[in-house]
């Protein structure tokens, strides 16, 4: 008796998916509808035979280890018989095993959905729980999701019995074959509905809006999403609900700019509260903060509120709050103003028509400069 796994041409520590593969190829090849001749179905015998043997993990162990498999049949009837491999082995080879689908579900799963929330940028810095109204696809309050009207059941399509199948002979190179495809009564469900639910149309499901409260938490920015699980579109003939996703929008707001997680603002002080130095109340999203202004503070100097930024998405704490100082300088001027400036230049040896270059260590270009050799 030949060696089964040199008939299929695969070693011995062949894969289950090998030796399936390597039995196609040469099945293909052999089979008597495609090689006639007497030699191609001795052949074709072999393989078969030892495709049975190999294929059944507990047959290919014995056979492994004493050489025989322990009485099994050695005859071409042995792959029809259903003791090592089916005929759906042979329609798989041939056929794509088409014949082997039963019939379709009409429970599905339903789609996901996605919805744009938009919030204010103190809800981004805080977290916040928003209301917000969905138009999806719910489980039809009428059927409960059986697609059929009160007191009716679907019943089993006459055409197919219940396969949710219809076979046809078909002409091919091996001959007349047999083929299935999906009953065209009952559309491959195996049942028809005599008397559909009159609100869903024999769906199962409806459109319908519906309120939801989520939770944003804090630190999301524009483009963020939130899944909710289970909160999408209900599936046809009651099935389960897919899932939403909220994708934020975070409004610009008319004081704050955010950088990552920290805010910047600009403070306008008039010019002699930046000569003489003050305090000044700044409203934040925490409340108001105190900001002690030292005299001479200059345009353009920066003071740091440590955590009173943005709270971090992932992880602990939250970023800064940056008050960017801005010296207004006024533009216009009444003689007694006019004349108090001049006697002040005076008084400071400075002289209106001359200008004098700032070191190179100081001012807003060196500050300009510093960011820009950062980058």
């Amino acid at each position: 008796m030949s060696n089964h796994y040199d008939v299929l041409g695969v070693s011995r520590d062949a894969s289950t998916e090998e030796i399936k593969k390597a039995y196609r190829k040469l099945a293909r090849k052999l089979h008597p509808d495609v090689n006639p001749g007497e030699e191609a179905a001795d052949k074709f015998k072999q393989v078969s035979h030892a495709y049975e043997v190999l294929s059944d993990p507990q047959k290919r162990r014995i056979y492994d280890t004493t050489g025989n498999e322990n009485g099994t049949d050695t005859g071409f009837g042995g792959a029809y018989s259903g003791s090592g491999f089916a005929f759906q082995d042979i329609f798989e080879t041939f056929f794509g095993g088409a014949g082997s689908a039963g019939p379709a579900t009409r429970t599905r799963r339903g789609q996901d959905a996605l919805i744009n929330v938009r919030i204010d940028l103190k809800d981004a810095v805080f977290g916040v729980n928003k209301k917000i109204e969905v138009d999806t696809a719910v489980v039809c309050p009428t059927c409960n999701g059986s697609c059929c009207r009160a007191g009716t059941h679907p019943r089993t399509c006459d055409i197919c019995g219940g396969s949710g199948q219809v076979q046809r002979a078909v002409r091919s190179i091996l001959g007349q074959v047999m083929t299935a495809s999906p009953c065209g009564s009952c559309q491959g469900f195996g049942t028809i509905i005599p008397d559909p639910c009159n609100e869903c149309n024999g769906e199962g499901r409806i459109r319908s809006r519906r309120s939801l409260t989520i939770k944003i938490p804090a630190g999301v920015a524009t483009g963020t999403r939130i899944q909710l699980a289970g909160q999408g579109e209900a599936g046809p003939a009651g099935g389960p609900q897919g899932d939403l996703y909220v994708e934020i929008r975070v409004a610009a707001d008319k004081n704050f700019i955010r950088e990552g997680d920290d805010l910047n603002v600009t403070l306008a002080v008039p010019m002699t509260a930046a000569a003489l130095g003050t305090s000044v109340n700044l409203e934040t999203f925490d409340g108001e903060q105190e900001l002690n202004l030292k005299p001479g503070i200059q345009s353009g100097e920066v003071i740091t509120l440590r955590g009173l930024g943005v709270t971090h998405l992932r992880g602990f704490g939250r970023g800064d709050l940056k008050v960017h100082l801005h010296v207004e300088t006024p533009a216009k001027l009444d003689a007694e103003q006019e004349e108090l400036l001049r006697r002040l230049a005076q008084l400071r040896g400075e002289h209106l028509a001359e200008g004098k270059l700032a070191p190179s260590g100081s001012g807003v270009f060196a500050r300009l400069r510093d960011k820009l050799g950062n980058l």
